[in-house]
């Protein structure tokens, strides 16, 4: 009897601990999820409080298209562009060679272009520029340059391209040297090779030396001839063959000569105006 009663009470609180425990669990796990969910709805805030922010910042500025656009290629000069002609290159001059000045005897007397020679004046001789054109002429030894006038006709020695006045010649120190290596460059707006020219192929103190080469040529080419000028020391008679048209063409004629006559050619301009003077 005293055992049945032991169990009877025994049985309704082991039944109560396991109540109590079960109520427990649920417990537990209704506060885990409610912190679960909390967990939840607080990274749920952050989340959009952060995507707010970021909607709000201003854009960045846009960078302007320049920046992005690649620069234009270089345009290469073109392949033949070092064979134009000087006329078409304004740096490169329009001839290079030795000159010499004059000055007494021959200071008084007509020039080429018929005016009186002034040893003074800033002029000069040339065989092929046309009369009043201006160039300046450059002492390449020692850089110095001067501005002159073309009035008359000459050098007529084959290794000299021009032929200074006086003034001209002290202007670049050439005075003393008597010849020096120059530079022209052509200031005025002309064509230096258009206009008629001529081949001298020879001067002669005797008139008769002129003569007999004037008829040897005179059966293969004409016009062939005979300029008289007067010197301090008597007549010089000088040769001339031709009349062409362009200086090309006169190059060419004096490389005929060269070659097929055994001369020496010197290419002159033939003025519609002046005298065949010039200095010898």
């Amino acid at each position: 009897m005293k055992w049945s009663l032991a169990r009877g009470r025994t049985a309704p609180a082991s039944k109560s601990g396991c109540s109590n425990n079960w109520s427990q669990f649920r417990f537990n796990l209704t506060v885990g999820r409610l912190v679960a969910l909390v967990c939840m709805l607080a990274v749920f805030v952050t989340g959009c409080a952060g995507r707010r922010t970021v909607a709000t910042r201003p854009p960045a500025p846009v960078q302007p298209d320049a920046t992005i656009t690649p620069p234009p290629a270089k345009t290469e000069p073109a392949a033949d562009s070092a064979s134009a002609r000087p006329s078409e290159q304004p740096n490169e001059p329009y001839e290079e060679g030795k000159a010499s000045w004059y000055g007494a005897p021959f200071h008084g007397r007509r020039a080429s272009n018929g005016e009186v020679y002034d040893m003074n004046k800033l002029t000069a001789a040339h065989r092929t520029l046309p009369f009043n054109t201006v160039v300046r002429v450059t002492n390449m030894t020692n850089g110095k340059s001067t501005t002159v006038r073309i009035t008359d006709r000459g050098p007529f020695v084959d290794n000299r391209i021009i032929d200074l006045s006086f003034a001209a010649a002290k202007e670049i120190e050439s005075v003393g040297p008597g010849v020096v290596p120059v530079r022209l460059d052509i200031l005025s707006a002309i064509d230096p090779t258009a206009g008629y020219f001529t081949v001298q192929i020879g001067a002669f103190r005797e008139r008769a030396n002129a003569d007999r080469l004037r008829t040897r040529l005179s059966t293969s080419y004409s016009p062939v001839q005979i300029v008289e000028f007067p010197t301090d020391s008597g007549a010089l008679y000088r040769v001339r063959v031709g009349k062409v048209s362009g200086e090309q063409a006169a190059q060419q004629l004096g490389e005929q000569l060269r070659d097929k006559e055994g001369v020496k050619p010197i290419i002159f301009r033939l003025d519609e105006a002046g005298n065949d003077g010039g200095n010898p």
